[in-house]
């Protein structure tokens, strides 16, 4: 199929109201094109300078997401692009992007990822983490850049139930963080949970933006 009909298909699939993130790194611009022309306008890429390039490429309505791991001296190219950033695992990393959108001149998105999954080598805050370090005065002292909600990845397995209970866990984050620090912060909703093989775990548990390239490309080329 194509990548119109597999966006069709997809779109098809969601509920109302989850919002369709297509994970285009590592994907040749003519796909990212085809999937344009289909109306999509909000795209993800992981790396700053494939990002950059893609971006002077694209139309100027299209929306870029950076879902990847950001090192500290990558903030720079990609807050000047990006309108969202998905991967905020540090209050070093948040501060940094901060200081950066307001040299910029610019306001920018971010989630906060949280960290569940049983593999060690994903990012994000623990919940006990987020819970003691985003404090009141910190929120506060954030001039460029509106945390918009969290994002989460479940455990790599074929445990339905483990998936499950992962995503659960972070829906419990989001939904204390937006009870708590961020009561008075109506920006804060957005719960970016679940990827091609398990976004229909993730939208049972209060997903309402999802993050999806390969249901939509096809393999990547690397």
């Amino acid at each position: 199929m194509s990548v119109a009909g597999n966006l069709l298909s997809l779109r098809r699939s969601l509920p109302q109201g989850v919002t369709l993130v297509a994970v285009s790194k590592f994907h040749p611009l003519e796909l990212l094109c085809q999937a344009y022309d289909a109306g999509q306008r909000i795209f993800g890429e992981s790396r700053a300078q494939e990002l950059a390039l893609k971006a002077a490429a694209m139309p100027p309505d299209t929306e870029w997401h950076f879902i990847g791991h950001l090192q500290s001296n990558k903030v720079r190219p990609v807050v000047a692009v990006a309108s969202m950033i998905h991967s905020i695992d540090s209050i070093r990393l948040l501060r940094a992007v901060d200081a950066e959108a307001c040299r910029a001149s610019r306001r920018i998105k971010v989630l906060l990822q949280i960290h569940v999954a049983r593999e060690e080598t994903k990012f994000g805050f623990t919940p006990a983490e987020i819970e003691r370090e985003l404090t009141p005065e910190l929120v506060s002292s954030l001039s460029a850049v509106e945390i918009a909600g969290v994002m989460g990845m479940a455990s790599n397995t074929d445990d339905t139930e483990r998936i499950s209970r992962d995503f659960a866990s972070i829906r419990s984050v989001f939904d204390s963080l937006r009870l708590g620090v961020l009561n008075d912060h109506p920006e804060f909703k957005v719960l970016s949970m679940g990827m091609s093989h398990d976004w229909p775990l993730a939208v049972a548990r209060g997903s309402n933006m999802i993050r999806v390239g390969t249901t939509i490309f096809g393999e990547r080329n690397i």
